[in-house]
């Protein structure tokens, strides 16, 4: 069961983690450096790697409207 906890999320799956819109996930991950792999054309992301970026403060650019929802 911890193997299906770990696995790569989608960006439908972690926009809809993170309460935010598909256009701020792929301007996050351009210009914020939010943890991301890509995979062919998709890109896949891990829950724990996006968790520690936020905490971080990684979302939260003052100076990018971008990151506000």
């Amino acid at each position: 069961m911890a193997e299906m906890e770990d696995r790569w999320l989608s960006v439908q799956e972690i926009v809809k983690y993170l309460g935010i819109s598909t256009d701020t996930a792929y301007r996050w991950i351009d210009k914020q450096a939010m943890p991301a792999h890509r995979m062919g054309r998709l890109w896949k992301f891990k829950k724990d790697e996006v968790d520690e970026w936020v905490k971080a403060g990684g979302a939260a650019d003052r100076n990018n409207k971008d990151s506000e929802e």
